[in-house]
């Protein structure tokens, strides 16, 4: 993970390998930058990635030697991770450089205000290909974020989207160059860091309040309920032919 500072805006980038997939050790990280964000004095958050990957999602070469108890450990930690982003209070944007598959929407999707380079990345929840379910943040912040009828076509199908058609069904804002990705994210978000803090920081939390509620509402049934979808047997034979294919 990389952090600069421009002005009051801190630019977080996610610099983990290859694809930039998702860890214990990239979560861990990922955890401490924001409560150091949150403890300084800046204004306002950009998130994005680097060499063509936004984020490729959970690392399934590691993931998938883990057993249930290890399993459990690790859900629960991004789970953290995600509401710690989500509820940053600050403006938060992301700028989906590349390729933002599974976890790596979810990420983008924590986020206030999405912009996505006009490249060939690709973007989507796509966990219902490999057998999986999703967990009940990604489910209810997904919900109060796109329009109901991209739920279908984005949660139960699994489609993954090319930037424009990431807009049309609400996952991003809007699309840009990508040479001016970066500058683009920053600038906006320094148009919301002008903003007064209090007033900002007090309606993003009203907004949130019923999505937050719902997200713990049967909090442990639901990630059992996850568990038991990674461990199921057609969720594992995809995953292994998955790291098969990631090996070569």
């Amino acid at each position: 993970m990389e952090l600069e500072r421009v002005g009051k805006v801190a630019v977080l980038r996610i610099a983990a390998g290859k694809a930039n997939a998702l860890n214990e050790s990239l979560l861990v990280s990922l955890n401490r930058i924001l409560e150091n964000i949150n403890q300084s004095d800046e204004r306002a958050l950009v998130v994005t990635g680097e060499a063509g990957f936004f984020s490729a999602g959970f690392n399934l070469v590691e993931l998938s030697q883990l057993d249930w108890p290890a399993m459990e450990r690790f859900i629960r930690l991004f789970d953290k991770t995600m509401l710690r982003l989500y509820t940053m209070p600050m403006p938060v944007i992301a700028a989906i450089n590349g390729h933002a598959i599974a976890g790596g929407c979810i990420i983008a999707l924590q986020t206030d205000y999405r912009m996505m380079a006009d490249s060939n990345g690709k973007i989507g929840l796509n966990e219902t290909q490999l057998g999986l379910g999703l967990p009940k943040q990604v489910v209810e912040v997904l919900r109060a974020t796109v329009p109901i009828g991209s739920v279908f076509p984005i949660a139960l199908e699994g489609r993954l989207f090319s930037p424009h058609e990431a807009q049309e069904v609400g996952l991003i804002h809007n699309v840009v160059s990508p040479d001016a990705l970066e500058s683009r994210a920053v600038a906006k978000a320094q148009e919301l860091a002008n903003l007064p803090a209090a007033g900002y920081v007090h309606v993003k939390s009203t907004l949130q309040r019923p999505i937050l509620n719902a997200i713990e509402t049967d909090a442990e049934t639901a990630i059992d309920g996850w568990l038991d979808t990674w461990f199921s047997n057609d969720a594992q034979t995809k995953i292994k032919a998955a790291v098969q294919r990631l090996s070569r």
